[in-house]
């Protein structure tokens, strides 16, 4: 079976440490590289040596690398972003000083993550679905329909959703919004490093640890100056740095976020319509290889470009078992998905099978054969 870029996928393997069994759950948290590793380990050691912020403060141009690529990725400017703790932690943000007026209403999925609908709650601002074909993807044609007859305050798309692999048309739905003046909130935890996450939205927010490869305990927050200009931080910002540095806490995981500098690093190196090609054929094996096995049936399109595979099980399968066996018995990696996670889609558990670019043909055949 053909994955494309076998070479890409030598160069990934090589540049990590040997996994101990086979991790098949990017979606969840995916495996770094040595460089990226070493790089958040010297810096670490930077800060016994000099003390955390001398080391913060000498390690600045590095870390302004990294907001310039990891900006670049969704079309904007080192200067509209900010380094935070996670994709939750950037929503929490960007809500928090939006300080939008309770009930304001905001369109999203139906099978919008539920941490999210909770926040949207929590900030007193009221969801409404966005009109979706059968399997979860935004119909432009009814969205058109529904910014022109009834704008809500924002729209908010999940790129690639979590519990299923399915890619929403954000760069339509963001050239709507476009001209319907209204903001495109785009949650990319999913998608950095997976998908084309430069679409045209207003807000970009996303994590490290996922399809970048990078250490967990990082994220980040990039806004268009239009809608920062909105935003009001909890602490004052400073006059000598942008204003979504004031979004940044003086608390932070800095050599984290060195590892994700280097981890972006190492993605633009391997080439990102590279990586998107690899991924997107992984995705295609996946399905082919394990649709029907043992009774399980896949939820996506076969020829979805996405490398996440969701499986329905079988009648009388337990997912969360069948997970825990995979990786006792066989070293297989992969998550179990509750439907708690999307309760307005999900209908039943399914097993999440998510390789990334550096996953082999018998990895697949591997985890077939467990199933």
């Amino acid at each position: 079976m053909n994955l494309v870029h076998e070479d890409l996928a030598a160069a990934w393997r090589q540049a990590r440490p040997r996994p101990a069994g086979r991790h098949l759950d990017s979606a969840a948290s995916s495996r770094q590289s040595s460089r990226a590793l070493e790089a958040a380990a010297h810096h670490a050691r930077h800060e016994a040596e000099l003390g955390g912020y001398v080391a913060e403060a000498a390690a600045e141009g590095l870390l302004q690398q990294g907001r310039s690529v990891l900006a670049g990725l969704v079309g904007m400017a080192a200067a509209d972003l900010a380094f935070v703790e996670s994709a939750q932690a950037a929503f929490v943000a960007l809500l928090t000083g939006w300080q939008l007026p309770a009930g304001s209403r905001v369109a999203c999925l139906p099978g919008e993550y539920a941490p999210n609908i909770a926040q949207l709650g929590a900030h007193g601002l009221r969801p409404e679905p966005l009109p979706v074909d059968g399997i979860g993807r935004a119909d432009v044609d009814g969205v058109a329909r529904l910014l022109a007859k009834d704008p809500p305050r924002f729209v908010h798309l999940t790129h690639v959703p979590s519990h299923r692999g399915v890619l929403q048309p954000a760069a339509e739905i963001a050239a709507l919004c476009r001209a319907a003046g209204v903001p495109l909130v785009l949650d990319a935890a999913q998608s950095l490093g997976h998908v084309d996450t430069d679409v045209g939205a207003d807000v970009v927010y996303g994590t490290s640890r996922k399809w970048l490869t990078g250490p967990r305990g990082v994220g980040l927050l990039v806004v268009r100056p239009a809608i920062a200009a909105q935003l009001r931080p909890v602490l004052p910002d400073r006059d000598d740095v942008p204003p979504m540095r004031a979004f940044e806490s003086g608390e932070a995981h800095v050599a984290g976020r060195i590892g994700l500098t280097v981890s972006v690093g190492d993605h633009l190196a391997a080439g990102p319509d590279r990586v998107r090609e690899r991924l997107a054929a992984v995705g295609r094996a996946t399905r082919l290889l394990l649709d029907g096995v043992a009774g399980w049936s896949v939820v996506e399109p076969a020829d979805e470009p996405t490398a996440t595979t969701t499986l329905r099980p079988p009648d009388g399968a337990d997912v969360v078992a069948t997970r825990t066996r995979l990786l006792t018995e066989h070293g297989i990696v992969v998550s179990a998905i509750g439907p708690e996670r999307a309760p307005g889609e999900m209908t039943g558990p399914v097993l999440r099978v998510s390789p990334h670019v550096d996953v082999t043909t018998e990895d697949l055949e591997a985890l077939a054969e467990a199933l």
